[in-house]
């Protein structure tokens, strides 16, 4: 079987406590939210998923044929917490009581497969030779999450990835928000900071931010307002609209159709706790009624 997307990296027990202090344990992490997204935006997906073979039930979360997945086996799963202070949920702290191992190019599983999604969430995550071996199987993504947090003692702190002019290059779609943008480039403008990564060699990339998403693909822009009705789902945002987004590219999607589908999405996901559950023709239809 030829698969569209192979979305990689460690799915996690999340403690998530609101601003109110109530408490609510999920699974979730960038591989979870990307593959439910992608799935809604019509791909043929494989999960590749890092966690303890003693959490095997976090497979059953993502919903997919065992022929759709694999366990990558870990000494632990990751264990996050995060605490909000705001009801839309855009300050928090996050703290990582436990991270997985890395993950090297040995674990992949040999199928077919179009492109390859680095779905990380802290440094470490990903060795620079799988960057490397799977760049020679097909086309790669990364969600640069996975390159510039770094788990201090149990503290998520950010810090600028020293490679990055070597290995920018690798992408061929590149997802980073505001922030992590500013801490790559040093200038807050996102445009700009799109224009300095597309010359540092990523080939298109997609800066998402709470009230619009941005696409660069080296020679024009492309935006989207972001236009959920409310904000319970907020947890997964940059994972949904980034896994919608290459689904709808690696379909050969155009850029503007692919990111109005994406945004959609998760602003559809956004009124939601949890991955995105929704069919395609739902995702349309939120589309057409909210966006046209």
């Amino acid at each position: 079987m030829k698969y569209d997307l192979m979305f990689i990296g460690p799915a996690t027990r999340d403690i998530n406590i609101d601003y109110t202090g109530q408490v609510v344990e999920e699974i979730g992490g960038a591989v979870y939210f990307c593959t439910y997204a992608a799935r809604s935006a019509g791909a043929n997906v494989y999960a590749s998923v890092k966690i303890s073979p003693n959490d095997h039930d976090i497979l059953d979360a993502f919903d997919l044929d065992t022929d759709h997945i694999a366990l990558l086996p870990s000494q632990k799963t990751t264990l996050m917490r995060n605490t909000y202070f705001t009801a839309d949920r855009e300050r928090r702290k996050a703290e990582c009581l436990a991270q997985s191992d890395s993950i090297p190019l040995s674990d992949i599983p040999a199928i077919d497969c179009k492109l390859y999604h680095l779905a990380g969430l802290l440094y470490g995550d990903f060795p620079l030779e799988l960057l490397d071996g799977l760049k020679k199987r097909g086309m790669l993504s990364a969600d640069i999450q996975g390159f510039l947090r770094h788990n201090e003692d149990g503290q998520m702190n950010f810090h600028d990835w020293k490679v990055k002019k070597e290995h920018l290059s690798d992408f061929d779609f590149l997802k980073t928000d505001a922030a992590e943008a500013e801490i790559l480039t040093g200038t807050d403008d996102r445009r700009k900071a799109a224009q300095i990564l597309h010359n540092w060699g990523a080939k298109e990339i997609l800066i998402s931010h709470n009230q619009e998403m941005l696409v660069y693909d080296g020679t024009q822009f492309y935006t989207c307002p972001v236009k959920a009705r409310n904000l319970s789902g907020r947890t997964g945002r940059g994972d949904t609209v980034f896994g919608a987004y290459l689904a709808q590219r690696v379909q050969n999607i155009p850029i503007p159709d692919a990111l109005l589908f994406a945004t959609a999405a998760v602003s559809l996901k956004m009124e939601s706790p949890g991955p995105l559950r929704a069919s395609t023709a739902e995702v349309c239809a939120y589309r057409d009624t909210f966006f046209k």
